[in-house]
């Protein structure tokens, strides 16, 4: 990580870090398999480096893109040779990139069904497939479904170390939460504007900011008495908008269903489930925030979570970029 933090030229990272590696694992006489490095340059240039692994798999325009690879043998201090495979290109947008260990690629070998393995070709028809049956399939999913798949391959109960990831280029996913009114009536307008002009999710958290919204947009709030979770109000609708809730209490519940969020969280649909989705669905989160008090929620008779809105706000905010890595902004108005 040192090394590529200071821009060392690919391979001779590569040629450094495996001049230092013992040629067999002394207790079993192995050799130590290596998944390939990936680096990524914020200019978009890509170099891969693999060693004693599959080939990766790129893929672009629902095709394989196959870059110039280039082979460097290395000598080591205990005459072994030992062959490097690097390669660079620029990505483009929607490129996929998957890298795979080879329990991957030998899972299933000596059964029935798969006495070889699972070769390269089907690993890529595989790919391929999830990609043409659903374009915009997170990286995530990706690598997922083909640890599943291998893993099915040996009757869960994998034989090797079956390690997979997958990398997309894609656009980021936008959202924006709005919530409370502005402290000045005459921002009605600006309000709705940035409501108006935003490409992506869009959810308005209070019945005072939906009312603003339908009044500078000229839409009308629609309400669905399904109550989907016990807890909260139901949602409302409003043509151009992706969710309507109510304000304080579903900001609440989403706080905390975010601090206590794992990989064996399941989501329902409740208000604040959905937006917890929206959320973890989303790479960049835009929250406009109304400054103007609401009285109600300083009431000392109510209970003590009910924070003040931009108090939970930041801790939403906090939450999602410490926790779930995502970009997020805070405006108020």
């Amino acid at each position: 990580m040192n090394f590529t933090k200071e821009h060392r030229d690919p391979a001779r990272i590569a040629e450094i870090i495996i001049k230092t590696l013992p040629p067999f694992v002394a207790s079993a006489k192995l050799r130590i398999p290596l998944l390939p490095s990936l680096i990524l340059n914020p200019t978009g240039k890509v170099n891969i480096i693999e060693y004693e692994n599959p080939q990766c798999v790129i893929t672009r325009g629902g095709k394989v893109y196959e870059p110039e690879w280039q082979c460097m043998i290395l000598d080591t201090p205990d005459k072994t040779k030992r062959e490097l495979l690097y390669c660079s290109f620029y990505a483009q947008k929607e490129d996929r990139i998957t890298l795979f260990s080879d329990g991957i690629e030998q899972s299933g070998m000596g059964s029935e069904k798969n006495p070889f393995g699972w070769p390269r070709e089907k690993i890529i028809e595989y790919i391929l497939g999830l990609i043409n049956q659903t374009p915009d399939i997170s990286g995530q999913n990706i690598a997922n479904k083909l640890v599943n798949r291998a893993n099915m391959h040996d009757n869960y109960s994998p034989l090797d170390d079956t390690t997979c990831a997958s990398i997309y280029f894609r656009e980021p996913r936008k959202m924006l939460l709005c919530t409370g009114p502005p402290y000045e009536m005459e921002r009605d307008v600006d309000y709705g504007n940035i409501v108006k002009t935003f490409n992506g999710i869009k959810v308005l958290c209070g019945g005072t900011t939906a009312d603003i919204m339908a009044k500078v947009l000229n839409k009308k709030v629609v309400d669905v008495f399904e109550f989907e979770d016990p807890e909260l109000p139901p949602i409302s609708k409003m043509d151009g908008i992706n969710l309507i809730t109510e304000g304080i209490l579903t900001l609440s519940k989403v706080n905390r269903m975010l601090e206590e969020y794992s990989k064996k969280t399941s989501l329902g649909r409740g208000p604040a489930d959905l937006i917890v989705k929206y959320f973890l669905e989303s790479d960049e989160i835009r929250f406009v925030i109304g400054t103007r008090i609401n009285t109600a929620h300083q009431d000392p008779n109510l209970p003590m979570e009910l924070e003040i809105r931009r108090t939970v706000i930041k801790h939403i905010a906090r939450l999602l970029e410490n926790k779930f890595l995502k970009q997020v902004t805070l405006e108020y108005i």
